[in-house]
């Protein structure tokens, strides 16, 4: 299940790995694109995530009605023209790659068509994003999976059985190193929409690693994901939502990525490992746990009676447990107030495996 990009092992128990995405709050400025960047690696991002399409590779110029946007964030927006006003440059893309990688992060992008796979190949990125929208691109999925990089797929949308295929494409072309994001496709998502209970799933009915590509307004869902198992999530970004842009409305801004990202690494802390008994940081507070105390003085040869005898804190004494056993017994010295009692205290019928 596991496998690294750049030797970044993506695997549960390992650190998330968390991927900013640019998509199109570059606003065809290429010198904000190098500040989100920037802004990306101070908020905490492993990865920037970049999309390789031109309008004219992910549709055709047309206004017939099958090309006007319905229902959505762009609703009556022409595809082509969304798409012309959206989409990263092409010659930006090895410039900003470099932009990443001096900064220490990943640069990669989701390919639209068999042209930006082979441009990303020149790049030499170290991964390839798959998008919900073409989790059913079957040529395309195994055009991209030959290149033997990892594999990253978004299943907004699609059937357990579209997944399936998208993920028996990859491994016909030899190529196992898969990551399926669980994905909502609305822009933005509510938290009722977000069904995290995939995530663990997906990972027991395909035997991959999983994470989250995440289109809510919230940092609460990203963490509570990598709870469920996540070992990636994919959040949009940008340095403010106050910039128009396609995608803006839906994308983090800095401060927000940054407290995401703090919240992530303290989840990972916490999850730990299965154990039981007193941690590491629980030795301390081991003596807070009842006992039994003598809570009358007690003459040597008198009985020990519920008067005498209580189970109360600090855990000096004999356990609670053993109440039953003192009770009736008689003392085989004097025991002042307050002083926990041990068997040694107790004159006759003391448990074989306590002597």
């Amino acid at each position: 299940m596991s496998f690294s990009i750049n030797g970044r092992v993506i695997a549960p128990g390992q650190p998330t790995y968390i991927v900013a995405e640019m998509s199109a709050n570059h606003n065809h400025d290429f010198e904000l694109a190098v500040k989100i960047i920037e802004a990306a690696k101070q908020a905490g991002a492993d990865a920037v995530k970049l999309q390789t399409y031109t309008a004219d590779t992910l549709t055709i110029d047309s206004d017939r009605p099958y090309f006007h946007i319905q229902g959505t964030l762009w609703d009556g927006r022409n595809l082509y023209d969304l798409y012309n006003d959206a989409y990263t440059p092409w010659d930006w893309q090895p410039r900003l790659k470099q932009v990443a990688n001096d900064l220490g992060m990943d640069l990669f992008s989701t390919p639209f068509d068999f042209t930006a796979v082979d441009f990303l190949e020149t790049m030499g990125v170290p991964a390839y994003k798959i998008a919900s929208f073409e989790l059913v691109d079957i040529p395309l999925i195994r055009r991209t999976a030959q290149t033997g990089k990892p594999m990253i797929m978004s299943t907004g949308m699609a059937s357990l059985g579209e997944i399936d295929e998208a993920v028996r494409a990859v491994r016909a072309e030899g190529n196992d190193r898969i990551v399926l994001l669980k994905c909502t496709s609305a822009y933005p998502s509510p938290p009722e929409a977000m069904n995290l209970q995939t995530i663990p799933h997906l990972s027991e009915t395909f035997g991959v690693a999983v994470g989250l590509s995440d289109h809510t307004m919230s940092t609460a869902i990203p963490t509570a994901a990598v709870t469920l198992g996540a070992c990636l999530i994919e959040k949009h970004f940008t340095l403010s939502r106050a910039m128009p842009g396609p995608d803006s409305i839906f994308s983090l801004e800095p401060h927000e990525f940054r407290q995401m990202v703090d919240e992530i690494r303290i989840v990972e802390k916490a999850l730990g490992q299965v154990q039981y008994g007193p941690g590491t940081f629980e030795s301390e507070s081991i003596v807070f746990r009842r006992s039994l105390f003598v809570v009358e003085d007690i003459q040597a040869g008198e009985a020990f009676t519920s008067q005498n005898v209580r189970s109360i804190r600090p855990g000096h004494g004999l356990a609670p447990k053993h109440y039953d056993e003192v009770i009736g017994k008689t003392a085989a010295r004097a025991l002042k107030r307050g002083t926990p009692l041990q068997w040694m205290d107790i004159r006759s019928d003391i448990p074989d495996d306590a002597r």
